[in-house]
């Protein structure tokens, strides 16, 4: 079975480009931006129809944390929604009847009940500082629904948690809260600093997946013929901010304080998924904070040994 990896590159991608390997999947197709431009249609559609996959795996996608969604909304909203047009529509048009679709779960509303099932999808007023890329995967999933009932495809939306991993962007601004945080505590590691800034008041609770466990997850949904198209990927656990930033200095052994940059947003008070679909179907994930850190950390050490 010929599979074709959109996005192998990133954090999300390279793992599940890992997995499949792992799995004994042979014929994995990948291709690099500048031989593939996925903002391109017609070379969309003309690859597909060359190497005539019959898997889609959509894990390619413009990310990044509260400031980079602030900064650049009309970058994420424009180059997700052509990535996602171009894949989802050039797959239907050469006959690829299975499709997965990586979103978020900031695709639900700012103020939904906890944990958050998949039914409260537009249920209520997003969180406005990640917007553009919110409504961008909305329209992803509502053009999967779509094709299914109108074309009979088996397309399945995946809505993780905030995942993390190796691979991950470290970047100080623009990447997701978790990476961040590590990068901080490192620098406050080598650079013996008397404390740790962390954006916002530290009282949102975040949820958090392992990027091995969601690349099983998008393994394990990809055989799977079901009736549903939206499922969420979580661990059904989660953390106030601080309670992150506490763990992170506990695992590096830094005794030092958190000071809040409170001119910084917070984002959504609190986005814990409900997973009760996803374990009826069987999957559930297995990796613990603890060692998703460790492994995490290692990676980040091996790829900024310069720091």
């Amino acid at each position: 079975m010929k599979i074709f990896l959109a996005g192998h590159k990133g954090l999300v991608g390279s793992a599940i480009l890992k997995a499949l390997k792992k799995k004994g999947y042979k014929e994995i197709l990948t291709v690099d931006k500048k031989k593939l431009d996925l903002l391109d249609q017609k070379s969309v559609l003309n690859f597909l129809k060359k190497h005539k996959p019959k898997v889609v795996i959509i894990a390619a996608a413009r990310v990044g944390g509260i400031h980079a969604n602030n900064e650049y909304g009309g970058k994420f909203i424009y180059e997700n929604l052509q990535i996602q047009n171009n894949l989802i529509h050039s797959s239907y048009l050469n006959k690829i009847k299975n499709l997965i679709f990586l979103g978020s779960s900031c695709i639900y509303p700012k103020l939904s009940k906890q944990p958050i099932k998949e039914e409260y999808l537009l249920n209520g007023k997003l969180e406005e500082t990640n917007e553009p890329y919110a409504i961008a995967k909305i329209a992803g999933l509502k053009m999967c629904e779509a094709y299914n009932k109108q074309y009979g495809t088996n397309y399945k939306c995946l809505m993780p948690a905030n995942a993390y991993g190796p691979n991950d962007s470290y970047h100080l601004m623009n990447s997701h809260f978790f990476p961040a945080l590590i990068h901080k505590a490192h620098l406050c590691k080598v650079k013996k600093k008397k404390y740790i800034s962390v954006w916002g008041t530290g009282k949102p609770y975040r949820e958090l997946i392992y990027v091995d466990d969601l690349a099983d997850a998008c393994i394990y949904f990809m055989n799977k013929k079901i009736k549903d198209t939206l499922i969420n990927i979580g661990t059904g656990k989660d953390k106030t901010i601080k309670q992150y930033a506490l763990f992170v200095l506990k695992k590096l052994k830094l005794n030092i304080k958190i000071k809040f940059n409170l001119s910084k947003p917070d984002g959504v008070k609190r986005k814990l998924l409900d997973t009760k679909k996803a374990k009826k179907y069987g999957w559930k994930a297995k990796t613990s904070l603890s060692e998703g850190f460790d492994l995490t950390y290692k990676s980040f050490i091996d790829s900024h040994k310069q720091l």
